[in-house]
């Protein structure tokens, strides 16, 4: 079984990420790189950060590496740092999404995107060979490198039209942009109400994904502020969502609306998606006569679709947006920026998708421990025909598309689960066919369960 999900290695502090793992995974990264290469390191505000991190910086720096420590910081300043300070690699300490028990590491290259399969792979077989590196390197802090990444944002954004009549909730979910975003929108002059704005890895406020559930307490936060949008963050910032005062603005329709005024920025005929993109996008960007690429689900796989494509912008459905202006990882900083520059009002993002026909969006998951999922995907490819699909698309784990609907089943690459997305034109379509892949799953692992001797 990989060690490395689709993005980064993650799980419950204490369980798979000790001290010792940890320390040994910085080891066989250091093997990987020539001595005395540069390592940079941030992480959210998990409250396991400082041990996973401070572990795999032994490993690093016992390997010959010379490790400097930015503090705590968004993702996508880590990755933007990494190239521009021309540190060798970067490394993120984070779960993103997760619960607050979980941590992560995520490995950037140089040019800002994350390790491919092919790199993550030499690092586990030196992991596992244990064919490790005794050198010495060295430790050093920069609290001080954020002001580079603040001042491209600000050299790019002061000059333009953005809305500052606006009132704007900043919503950080107490997580790596707490303090970070609604500073940098100020300094642009937006006026910023910010919540859940102090750095806590409890995340107190609310759970460290926002979803249309988990904004419920910010949305009725915007009313009484009268404010006119929030902008909403993830754990560690790699993904942004909105709401406005009619409630949460969904992924799908703001992935399309920002994905449609990148094409209209930039010229450019393609925007990159990942197979969960649902058909929406489609028919918004027949406008601008762009076309709709789609891949695997996972920013690694996004960022280089972006760039085999030379698309104006690369889009996950769960709010990650790759600007290519600034480099192929999720920038969750510049896509809002780039939302407030473009509109008056937030009203009329309801009022461009009042011309297209409404999708109903279902999401479900079922319980799948990492060692089952590969015979299980299997399993539910072998049976995928019953459910009588037009096409069956294997790409990431099993798309079905049928008449005027679709539905996906795959393998979480981050959690112990399996999900099931499908899109359909009614809700009661929806959730039959949601009903319909919970069952194939269930069936499927009630038979691959270990039976009791």
């Amino acid at each position: 079984m990989r060690l490395f999900g689709t993005s980064g290695i993650r799980g419950v502090v204490g369980e798979l990420l000790t001290p010792d793992f940890c320390q040994d995974i910085g080891k066989a990264l250091g093997a990987t790189l020539s001595e005395g290469s540069r390592v940079c390191i941030s992480t959210d505000t998990r409250l396991s950060r400082e041990t996973v991190r401070d572990a795999v910086t032994t490993g690093l720096v016992s390997a010959g590496i010379d490790v400097t420590h930015l503090g705590i910081l968004p993702t996508p300043a880590l990755a933007f740092l990494t190239r521009e300070m021309e540190f060798d690699v970067g490394l993120m300490i984070t779960a993103s999404h997760n619960p607050p028990e979980y941590n992560g590491i995520k490995v950037f290259n140089r040019d800002t995107i994350g390790y491919s399969i092919a790199q993550e792979d030499e690092i586990e077989a030196v992991y596992r060979r244990k064919d490790f590196r005794a050198r010495k390197g060295t430790l050093h802090t920069d609290n001080s490198a954020k002001e580079k990444y603040i001042t491209r944002l600000l050299e790019m954004f002061s000059n333009t039209n953005l809305n500052r009549g606006m009132k704007i909730v900043v919503d950080p979910g107490n997580g790596a942009a707490s303090g970070f975003a609604s500073n940098l929108f100020s300094q642009l002059g937006l006026n910023i109400i910010p919540v859940n704005d102090e750095p806590d890895g409890n995340f107190p406020g609310r759970p460290s994904e926002p979803t249309g559930k988990t904004l419920k307490g910010t949305v009725d936060f915007l009313k009484e502020k009268d404010a006119d949008l929030a902008i909403c963050f993830d754990g560690d910032a790699d993904r942004v969502v909105f709401c406005d005062r009619e409630g949460f603005l969904g992924f799908t329709e703001m992935v399309t609306f920002i994905s449609w005024l990148a094409v209209k920025n930039s010229g450019k005929k393609k925007v990159a998606a990942t197979i969960e993109v649902g058909e929406l996008m489609d028919l918004a960007l027949k406008d601008v006569g762009a076309e709709v690429v789609r891949g695997k689900v996972g920013d690694v796989y996004l960022a280089h679709l972006v760039r085999e494509s030379d698309a104006a912008i690369g889009v996950e459905d769960v709010g990650v947006y790759i600007m290519p202006e600034m480099g192929c990882y999720p920038e969750s900083m510049v896509a809002p920026l780039t939302l407030l520059s473009s509109i008056s009002s937030p009203a009329e993002i309801r009022e461009f998708f009042e011309k297209f026909p409404r999708f109903s969006l279902g999401k479900e998951k079922v319980g799948c421990p990492n060692e089952l999922k590969e015979s299980a995907m299997e399993l539910i490819g072998r049976r995928a025909p019953s459910l009588n699909p037009n096409e069956i698309n294997p790409l990431d784990g099993v798309r079905l598309d049928f008449d005027d609907s679709w539905m996906l089943i795959r393998a979480s690459g981050t959690e112990p689960i399996i999900r099931v997305m499908t899109e359909a034109t009614s809700e009661s379509e929806t959730q039959k066919l949601v009903d319909e892949g919970i069952r194939l799953v269930e069936e499927v692992m009630s038979e691959l369960a270990p039976k009791d001797s």
